[in-house]
């Protein structure tokens, strides 16, 4: 099985720890080709970021269905251009959001998100209530750490991220932790350790979902709203 985990930013030093991380969990059989686009943001922090990034991922699906590409993972957490890659795909695509909440809902009964800057809260929220996750998310809490200061080991980034996931557990009594953010996708073995709940990080959930529909047959639907995009000249 051919899966591919799509990195919407143009920063390879994070899609090579995003590869190494679904490499990690990903059934020996699967095949993992871990790509950014080769151009948009170095980053992703706020709507316009997001907006600027979904061509090139959109680009990187067309790309994987002419070279047989079985499904695939968006490896940002305010899983851009979903809707849009499964207009593409035949086989599944899966955003790590979306992936990280819903498994976090049916190994606990409240979770909390633990995220980059203060800015991107209002997009996390967002995709809460658009997955049906109200009532189980306990609250969105803000490292203000950027998405770059991640990809520095001689940073901070996982002491500040430690801090801000105990403060979520404390003050939220929550069950479980969920990364908000890919870059982050490293860390959930050593802080689920550490803290003692799990700690969801929406690469390796999002690499085994993917698995499981490919495995049992089933890709996107093509009739209704996911069918294929209608040809049109564009200008």
């Amino acid at each position: 099985m051919k899966i591919k985990v799509i990195n919407p930013n143009t920063t390879a030093s994070m899609t090579a720890i995003i590869g190494d991380s679904a490499r990690a969990i990903a059934s020996p059989q699967t095949e993992i080709i871990a790509v950014n686009p080769p151009h948009g943001p170095v980053s992703i922090e706020g709507h316009y970021d997001e907006a600027l990034s979904v061509p090139g991922v959109l680009a990187e699906v067309q790309a994987g269905e002419a070279a047989g590409v079985e499904g695939y993972v968006i490896a940002c957490f305010g899983d851009p251009g979903l809707a849009a890659a499964r207009e593409l795909a035949r086989g599944p695509v899966v955003g790590i959001a979306e992936a990280a909440m819903h498994g976090a809902s049916m190994i606990a009964t409240g979770f909390s998100i633990v995220t980059t800057l203060g800015r991107t809260k209002c997009i996390a929220a967002h995709l809460v209530e658009q997955y049906g996750m109200e009532r189980f998310c306990r609250g969105i809490w803000a490292t203000e750490l950027a998405v770059l200061d991640l990809d520095d080991p001689a940073g901070e980034a996982r002491s500040q991220i430690l801090a801000t996931c105990r403060q979520a557990l404390c003050t939220d009594e929550c069950g479980a932790i969920v990364l908000g953010c890919a870059g982050m996708a490293n860390l959930s073995r050593d802080l689920t350790a550490e803290l003692g709940i799990p700690v969801i990080d929406g690469v390796g959930v999002a690499v085994k979902f993917v698995e499981a529909l490919v495995g049992v047959g089933l890709g996107t639907s093509k009739r209704g709203d996911f069918a294929p995009p209608l040809p049109k000249p564009f200008l």
